[in-house]
Formats: structure tokens, sequence, C-alpha cells
């Protein structure tokens, strides 16, 4: 039954707080979503389709199911038809490990594709813990707002001159002095109200649904955070199998060396290990390896400089649920030229990890690890993808070496390879999209297109590189010219074969599988990292204790597959065609130096055709057949 109460604001266009329908919750999920009309400020909750759960699991698949029904494909992502989605998965709030994920799915404002960004963090565990499976946001506030959530009561409230316009830190104090400091908090900082496009959705200070630009998409909605408590816990179906599959797993991670390594240094570990074997991005891409990787390490993170200083690294940290800590908290060193930005950067935050270290380092070719740092903070605090801007930035170096772009351009900032002056001083202007940080809030391709050079953007489908080359990976080249988010590294699992062999004939089978794999895990609610010690068949075991009904290996995997058709079919009624599943000329026309494979190019029109007969997708056009369609029942 539903009740409102009085009107909390003086601004009738408010409803107030509202009690949602009370539902019953269904074993790991709680049975329930919260509709938001931001357009008419009504708040409703509904029941959860739980036939789409036995088909798309949760958070990626089944927030992407609702999109695909709701939202046309060729929707401008940043209009008011466009919605937002944040989805936890069944395990989310559990206590598996790293039981902590959620995602944010809508029509990316980078790509004008399908996008899912996934995020650790204690939000996801809070927001189940309240009682929500999912929270859709649709329409567009007429003015700023913010959503409360507790358990089952949600309100919209004013954001203007309280938390929009500030930072996503401040915007996060702000909210906890009035909620309370046990709440959780998802939103935006000023590049999502400035249209950043790829700017991010934060949540707990540091972590990050990070690409394809769900920051931006939330600032066009005129909404800047959600706020939540709750205190509802989740359920399990069956208790006594839940918690001997749980022991297993903590004891598989705990014996783990990946786990050890990554608590230890982080996923900035990959930066020598790139660097050696030649697949580590460098100055926009035409060079594999960078002279200053060593200064931007892992290892140099936690290196004291001299007598009486301080290492970069203070500790690591963990997400929800979670027995690895891979995250790491940082410090600039007291004397760095940075500082001068204000004495909230003298605090520990969220350190380098390995995609923020590759892309704020050596992509623009910065070796001082204090400015990457302070860069990395930044991003943080505004909520930007550190992938796409440190690329953009570099494209941008690219385009003023080249004499594309001059100082005139750049406010007057020689944008120079290596400068970390021009990457501290852009980090800051692209946040708040003032000067030519409003050039780089396009992202590098509209950025190249907008001065004439498409050729010098690093981007698939719009979407930046990460970290790993593809000429020298080339199943990881592959896997970014295949996925449907564009470029990205967490949607195959291509590492392994790939740095064993440069060999082709293996890499169109490994991709695949991989992607539906990976699938699986960002349907579920719990991390990648675990996957190196958890298998499917382990994944399965943990939901068929936790959850109602039956889950065994083989229905994951077709879940898995059927969720990446799902997103294929999205993308290509947004307009997307099987030309999109390429790469930049360069990583054709140039080959590397230096590394393991020296002499390199990249072999993906070799690999595509395989990759599509595997997928069932037509040849000419990278269409999925009827035969397909039916077979994975989409």
């Amino acid at each position: 039954m539903s009740r409102d109460r009085a009107n909390v604001t003086r601004n009738p266009w408010f409803t107030g707080t509202r009690k949602v329908t009370e539902l019953s919750d269904v074993m790991a999920w709680q049975g329930k979503l919260l509709r938001v009309d931001l357009s008419t400020g009504v708040c409703h909750g509904e029941r959860l389709n739980m036939d789409r759960v036995d088909k798309y699991l949760g958070l990626r698949g089944l927030g992407t199911s609702y999109l695909a029904a709701e939202v046309d494909p060729r929707v401008d992502p940043l209009s008011p038809d466009n919605k937002l989605i944040f989805a936890m998965g069944p395990l989310t709030g559990t206590s598996v490990p790293t039981g902590g994920r959620f995602g944010v799915i809508t029509k990316g404002a980078l790509t004008g594709a399908v996008a899912c960004s996934n995020s650790g963090g204690h939000f996801g565990a809070e927001l189940k813990f309240a009682g929500w499976d999912m929270v859709i946001l649709e329409g567009r506030a007429p003015e700023p707002v913010y959503l409360w959530i507790e358990n089952d009561f949600a309100e919209l409230l004013p954001a203007a001159d309280f938390i929009w316009g500030e930072s996503f830190w401040r915007a996060e104090e702000r909210l906890r002095s009035r909620h309370g400091d046990s709440i959780k908090v998802a939103g935006i900082g000023r590049a999502g109200e400035e249209s950043v496009l790829f700017a991010c959705v934060m949540n707990d200070r540091d972590r990050a649904a990070g690409r394809s630009g769900v920051g931006a998409v939330m600032g066009s909605k005129n909404i800047k955070a959600i706020a939540v408590q709750g205190t509802r816990g989740v359920k399990v179906a069956d208790h006594i199998a839940y918690v001997a599959a749980v022991d297993a797993a903590k004891e598989k991670i705990a014996n783990s060396g990946h786990s050890h390594g990554l608590a230890s240094f982080g996923t900035n570990a990959m930066m020598n290990v790139t660097n050696h074997f030649g697949s580590l991005p460098t100055r926009n891409c035409r060079e594999v390896q960078f002279e200053g990787a060593d200064s931007i390490s892992a290892e140099a993170m936690r290196r004291t400089p001299g007598p009486g200083r301080r290492a970069n690294l203070l500790t690591n940290k963990a997400c929800f649920a979670c027995t690895i800590g891979c995250g790491r908290v940082s410090r600039i060193k007291p004397d760095h030229f940075t500082l001068r930005n204000g004495e909230r950067y003298r605090q520990p935050n969220g350190g380098l990890e390995y995609e923020s270290a590759y892309s704020l380092g050596a992509m623009v070719g910065v070796d001082d690890l204090d400015a990457a740092t302070f860069a990395n903070f930044v991003c943080n605090e505004q909520g930007m993808d550190t992938i796409s801007f440190g690329v953009t930035l570099a494209a941008a170096m690219e385009l003023y070496e080249t004499g594309v772009i001059a100082c005139e351009h750049t406010d007057g900032v020689p944008l120079e390879f290596g400068s970390a002056d021009a990457l501290t001083t852009m980090v800051q202007l692209t946040a708040t999209g003032t000067g030519f940080g409003k050039d780089l809030g396009l992202g590098a391709r509209r950025l190249c297109e907008k001065y004439g050079r498409p050729d010098l953007a690093m981007t698939v489908k719009g979407q930046e590189f990460p970290g790993y080359d593809p000429r020298a990976m080339q199943g990881m080249g592959l896997a970014y010219a295949t996925s449907n988010r564009g470029a990205c590294h967490l949607r195959a699992n291509p590492f392994s074969s790939d740095f064993q062999t440069p060999e082709i004939r293996e890499k169109a089978r490994i991709v695949k599988e991989t992607q539906d794999d990976n699938s699986v895990i960002d349907c579920v609610g719990i991390c990648g990292f675990t996957t190196s010690e958890l298998s499917i068949e382990d994944i399965a075991g943990l939901l068929d204790a936790a959850c109602e009904s039956v889950w065994t290996a083989d229905k994951l995997r077709a879940i898995g597959e059927r969720v990446w058709n799902l997103e294929r079919v999205f993308n290509l009624n947004a307009g997307f065609t099987a030309g999109d599943d390429t790469l930049p000329e360069r990583m054709f026309a140039e080959a590397t130096k230096g590394g393991a494979n020296t002499g390199a190019v990249s072999q993906l029109k070799a690999m595509l055709p395989e990759y599509y007969e595997r997928r069932g997708w037509r040849s000419e056009d990278g269409v999925p057949t009827a035969e397909t369609l039916g077979r994975i029942a989409l």
C-alpha cells in the first residue's frame, strides 16, 4: 500500500516522501524494482520480472533486457527518452567473495551503443539491503534533484543550492551530513553536469561505473546522486549449502597467488609486465614501450623516494565482501607542485590502478607519479573516466605536435607529450568544461573529427583504448573490435593466450567463449578478479545455494551468450554495422617496435570471419542469424 507524507519542499513539483508498495522477496533477489519518473517526481515500486531473471539473471543482463524493451535504440543518449538503470546481481549484498558489484545500464553518451558500467565499493550492497534489485530513472527533472531511499521509502529532493555544481566528493560529504554517516551514495561530479561525454557515476569516493559516459546521461537527467540507507539484508534459499559454497570459494581465493599479488601490488603490477612485453600503448599508440614505465609502476608506488620521504602508496583497501583488497590508497608528495591546487589533495585518496597509470602516464608520455596521481584524484573527485580522459589528451597532444592545433586553441598550454603541467591543467579544465577542456570532453573520436584528423583517435565504436596494444596482443585486438560497448579489456579474457603466443589460430574461440563467461560474471554481482580461481561451475554452485530455481554451468553459459547477442541486436538497431567491428588504421599500417612481438600489425581481418562463424552471425554483415536467435531464445 502506498502513502505520501507532507511535502518537504516549497516547490510543488516535488512529491515528497513516498512509501512504495511492499513486495515479497525472492531468495537472493528482492523481487522488486524502483521506477523513478524524474519528469513528474513520482517514485513507485514494481515486481521484478522473474521470467527475465530466468533468461538474463541480473545486473548487466537483466538491466539490458529492461533497456532493450523500454528504450528506442536510436534515441539520443542525452534526451529524456533514454533511461538510466542501476542494477544489482543476485549475489550483490551477499557474503560471497566480492559480492558488492552493481551496474549502470543505458545507451552510452560517448558511444551511442549499449552501455553497462560496473562498479564495486559498498553502494550496490546498500541498495540491495534497502530491498531493491534495480532502480530505473526515466525522463528529466525540471530542476536539479537527488534521490533519497530509505528501505521502502523513496523521495526526490532539491539538489540546487545544495549539491548541484559541487564535486562528487563534496556532494557525498553534504549528503552524509544531512542523512547520516552510514548512508551510501552514487552520483556525478562536475563532469557529468557539464556533459563531458566520458563522465562516470562515482560511489564510495573513488569507485566508478567508469566507461561509456553513463555519468553524462545522469547529468542530462538533472539528477546529481542517489543516497541510500538499507537495513533489510538479503536472504538465501539453502543456508547450509550456501555457507559451504561460500567457504569453499573463500578458501580458493585465499590460496591464490594471483589474489595475494593484487593485495600487495594492485592492478598496476601490470605496468612493468606490458612494458617489457611491448604491449604498453605509449604516446597515442605510436610506441609500445615507455622508458618511464618503472617510475609510474606498482613498485614505484611502494618505493620510498629518499630519507625522510614517504611512499606514494599508503595502504590497500577492499570493496564490500571482498577478500582480495586490490584497491589503492595513495598520497602526493607534500612538496609536489600539484598541491597548490587545494588542501583536499593533500589527503590520502584512491590511488592509481593500472588503467589509470597507463592512460595518465605512458599514453601521454608522463613519468611523474605524483602528477598522474593528482590527475587520478581529480577524475575521482569530478567523475571522469581516467582511460578516456588520458587517451583523449594523448590524441590532443599528437594534434598539437603535428601542428593541427596550437597554443591559441589550448588556452596557452603547450600540449607536449611528457608534460606533467599539461596533464594536470587539462584534467581540471576538462572536468569543469572550461576552455579547451570543452573540446577534450568530447572524447578522442569527436575531438579528432573536429580538427580533421579522425585517424588519430585510438577508439573503437567511439570508446578509447585500455592499456593493451592490439597489435602486440592479437586476441585483445579482436576483443576490442567486437566489444558491444566499444574498446574494453573487461569484456573478454584473452590475456594468457596473448602473452604466450602471437599465433591467431585459437584467438576467435578464446575471445568468443570468454566474452560469454565474462557476461555471466557481470550478471551475477561479483568481481571479475575472482575468475582466476572460481570457475563457472563454482559460480553455479553459489547461485544454486543462494537462489530459488536450479542453476547449472550450462544454464549460465547460455545466459552469457544470450546477453551478448541481446547487446549486439540493440547496437544493430541503433545503427551500428559490421564496419564498426574494427580498429584504428594505425593498428594495421604501423608496425610495433620493441618487445616480444616487434614488427606486429593487427591481424583482425583474418580473425573476424571465424569469430562471426562461431557466434552464428552472418559473415557479410555480422547480424545474428534467425537460427542463432532461435537457439538462444532471444
